[in-house]
């Protein structure tokens, strides 16, 4: 009876494992019930480089997570505050430069001739 219940338990346990393991033959992707291939935790192109970084640029950032790595909130927050700043910067300069336009722009003809005595 021991001998039974041990080739039950082998031939139970070698099922799960070809059942988790997939088809065997290597050709078992996510559509033949084996495992999909895992995505790598890499950034492929963080920020732009032909263009200045915008806000929304440094919302989309997803840092790479490691066993060791950092606190996620934390991180999300100061990149939170960036991109804050960043539009806040960017409606600065804005605001600045249409000042400096209407500041340069002519405001009519002036008047060039002397000035009237009034005697």
């Amino acid at each position: 009876m021991f001998w039974f219940l041990m080739a039950a338990m082998v031939v139970v346990i070698a099922a799960v494992t070809l059942a988790v393991l997939g088809s065997g033959d290597g050709s078992g992707g996510p559509a033949a019930g084996g495992l999909a291939d895992a995505e790598p935790d890499r950034l492929d192109d963080p920020l732009p480089m032909d263009r200045p970084v915008g806000p929304a640029d440094v919302v989309r950032v997803r840092l790479p997570v490691a066993p060791r790595g950092y606190r996620m909130a934390e991180v999300d927050d100061v990149l939170d505050r960036l991109a804050a700043e960043l539009a806040e910067r960017d409606a600065r300069i804005t605001e600045l430069e249409t000042a400096l336009a209407g500041a340069a722009a002519p405001a009519g003809p002036e008047d060039t001739s002397p000035p009237k005595d009034p005697a």
